[in-house]
């Protein structure tokens, strides 16, 4: 049992995209869900089925990658830690990259990117980094 499962499913995609495989499973919860449907909105992602494995339920995340097989993810990092929790305001939602990547965050309307959550006009917990 991991103690942070968001943590967990990163690690899992920046390590099959190291090796670069074609698709990773994850552990299922909605939460994971969510990131992986922003994830393929957001063309990271070529996309993602959550499927039953006898009793568990997994997420089976396909990668994408572009000419020369090179990823399309280059860095995914998690910024809020159950150590140390990370929220902002809506002024305070960083650009990643100077806006070349994306943020995700948990706000009060569901799981957004930085950047619809900063056109919504909320702030939330800032779980992620993706560029």
């Amino acid at each position: 049992m991991t103690s942070d499962p968001i943590a967990d499913m990163l690690t899992r995609v920046r390590n099959a995209i190291t090796a670069r495989h074609p698709k990773v499973d994850v552990p299922a919860s909605k939460l994971k869900a969510e990131i992986a449907r922003i994830l393929k909105e957001e063309g990271y992602i070529a996309n993602f089925k959550v499927a039953e494995e006898g009793v568990k339920r997994v997420i089976k995340i396909y990668l994408k990658y572009g000419p020369n097989n090179s990823p399309v993810i280059t860095k995914i990092e998690r910024v809020s830690r159950p150590g140390c929790r990370v929220y902002v305001g809506q002024d305070d939602i960083p650009r990643v990259q100077g806006g070349l990547g994306i943020n995700i965050l948990t706000t009060p309307r569901g799981v957004m990117t930085g950047k619809h959550a900063r056109k919504e006009g909320i702030g939330g917990e800032l779980l992620c980094q993706i560029w």
